[in-house]
């Protein structure tokens, strides 16, 4: 499967968008190749991405991406200056873009941004820098301007803000400067040819093709890429999975797990000897969890292993999502999606509203009432159910508290109705 993620590059209608084997993403951004849609074998196209509105791409990700398996092709806009940044560690760059980014002739994202409409149309409303860049070029060879006029042009319009330089204002800019002939002669030629001068759109087409044709990417993009806490976090927050018809975020169903289900510490036991167990990075042989406390605690048996070990958690590894999920059940799920329809519902109708506003002192009083245990026991009751200490489960169990709080207040109206 080819995954081309483009925006305003590329109209929607665009024919080799619908080639089959091919899948058409909006603009990507951060978390985007996580998605459990892209699977090894598979070639992603990066062509745009947003950067403004919502947050980008990290660089760590398509690394990750490429040592999974994935092949990763950049072209046209961010595309190409990820490519460029990339190249040595396999990512593919295509186009006359990248080559201008790669050979450090233009860099930074203003070369290539433009303006897209808010309601998801995939139209640019703005002109890019590279674009203009080519078009003046071309009216230089035509005879319409001189290289010292070009430049001056240019340099003025760089300096319009991108989500302003829109046709109106080329034109402005060009009757500011007494470049009375340009204007027209662009107009002319895009008359003729509504994509005349457009070099991102070019390479963008050009990528496709390039993915179609079939391209196996080098040994060393498949280098594995450090598990750093930042790269965990982004992937965990991004698995999700279809059960029963509705989608579900994987952490979500673990924390719920975590706070609601008394035998959790049971799970969370099992999941620290199975891991224990495992052959040590190094090629060394695991051990039993009870060998591994021992020789890290020198035989303190008052110390129990949940309260030594606490491994950061991979939920796009199934195993170890077989093991904390183990006893999940529908009803389960279920609630899970209750209480994400209520974070939801409290994001819509609250103005300002953030999990990390949630009160800290109320949800710490819930977990005790759902813990049954006591400040003393809180911190240890925290540790063996994977979540650390208190703090953290307070943190982990606030984006929680807007569907308990609803469902503790509902059950109170049924019981005070029942009398």
């Amino acid at each position: 499967m080819i995954h081309v993620f483009v925006g305003p590059t590329l109209r929607r209608s665009e024919p080799l968008l619908d080639t089959p084997g091919v899948r058409a993403w909006p603009p990507v951004r951060h978390a985007d190749l996580f998605d459990a849609a892209i699977g090894d074998g598979d070639t992603v196209v990066i062509i745009d991405g947003v950067y403004h509105q919502a947050p980008a791409l990290r660089h760590k990700e398509i690394l990750d991406a490429m040592s999974r398996g994935v092949g990763v092709i950049g072209a046209a806009s961010i595309g190409a200056l990820r490519a460029a940044e990339l190249a040595p560690y396999g990512m593919l760059g295509v186009g006359s873009i990248y080559t201008a980014y790669a050979r450090g002739e233009i860099d930074g994202d203003d070369e290539v941004a433009v303006g897209q409409a808010p309601d998801g149309d995939w139209e640019a409303l703005t002109w890019p820098v590279v674009n203009l860049r080519h078009i003046l070029q071309l009216a230089c060879l035509s005879g319409v301007m001189d290289r010292e006029r070009a430049d001056g042009l240019l340099e003025e319009l760089r300096g319009v803000y991108y989500p302003q330089r829109t046709t109106a204002a080329v034109r402005a800019v060009c009757r500011r400067r007494g470049e009375d002939e340009f204007p027209g002669w662009l107009a002319e030629r895009r008359a003729r040819d509504e994509h005349f001068g457009d070099l991102k759109r070019n390479d963008a087409l050009a990528a496709v093709r390039r993915a179609l044709r079939g391209w196996a990417p080098p040994a060393a993009a498949r280098l594995p890429v450090a598990p750093t806490p930042y790269l965990l976090r982004w992937s965990n927050a991004a698995a999700r999975r279809r059960i029963d018809g509705v989608e579900l975020f994987t952490a979500e169903r673990l924390v719920y797990q975590q706070v609601f289900n008394p035998v959790f510490r049971e799970w969370w036991a099992a999941y620290l000897e199975q891991l224990s167990r495992r052959p040590e990075p190094g090629g060394g042989p695991g051990m039993v969890l009870d060998a591994r406390l021992a020789r890290v605690t020198g035989g303190d048996g008052d110390v129990a292993a949940h309260q030594v070990f606490h491994p950061a958690v991979d939920l796009r590894d199934e195993t170890t999502v077989g093991l904390l999920l183990a006893g999940e059940t529908s009803e389960d799920r279920q609630a899970v999606a209750r209480y994400t329809g209520a974070l939801a519902l409290a994001r819509r109708t609250r103005p300002g509203f953030t999990v990390a506003a949630v009160r800290a002192d109320l949800t710490r009083r819930a977990l005790l009432e759902v813990w049954g245990c006591t400040e003393e026991e809180f911190d240890l009751e925290a540790s063996a159910r994977g979540l650390v200490s208190g703090s953290h489960a307070v943190e982990a169990a606030k984006r929680l508290m807007p569907g308990w709080l609803a469902e503790r207040t509902e059950k109170k109206a049924e019981a005070a109705g029942a009398y």
